[in-house]
């Protein structure tokens, strides 16, 4: 990445991160990891379900890690790995923790009266 892209996208983390997800860079290799996926969510397919993606998620979160935010793959303990996945909406709202799991509220006595 050159370092006017990079300044480019701090101002954007600092300023109003709509602009980068409207960035003409981002938007392509958005389509690049989409592609790459076959529009399918990583997260639902290791569960053995095939549900098509409508998001690409930075495993490497953008606010903390800006130089890899136009990377697909990163390098960790010398293994190569992705940065960037294709995700549901659904999955994506819980990785980030927008969406809670329901958890049923147990029997108990006070219910019955």
């Amino acid at each position: 990445m050159v370092q006017e892209q990079l300044e480019y996208i701090k101002k954007c983390i600092e300023e109003d991160v709509h602009k980068f997800y409207v960035w003409g860079p981002w938007k392509k290799v958005r389509k690049e990891v989409l592609k790459l996926d076959h529009g399918e969510c990583w997260l639902c397919k290791q569960k053995g379900i095939y549900r098509r993606a409508t998001t690409v998620h930075h495993v490497n979160h953008l606010k903390k890690h800006p130089e890899l935010a136009l990377s697909i793959w990163y390098e960790w303990k010398g293994k190569k790995k992705r940065n960037l996945i294709s995700l549901c909406r659904e999955c994506h709202e819980e990785v980030h923790g927008y969406r809670k799991s329901k958890q049923e509220e147990p029997l108990t006595e006070e219910r019955w009266d």
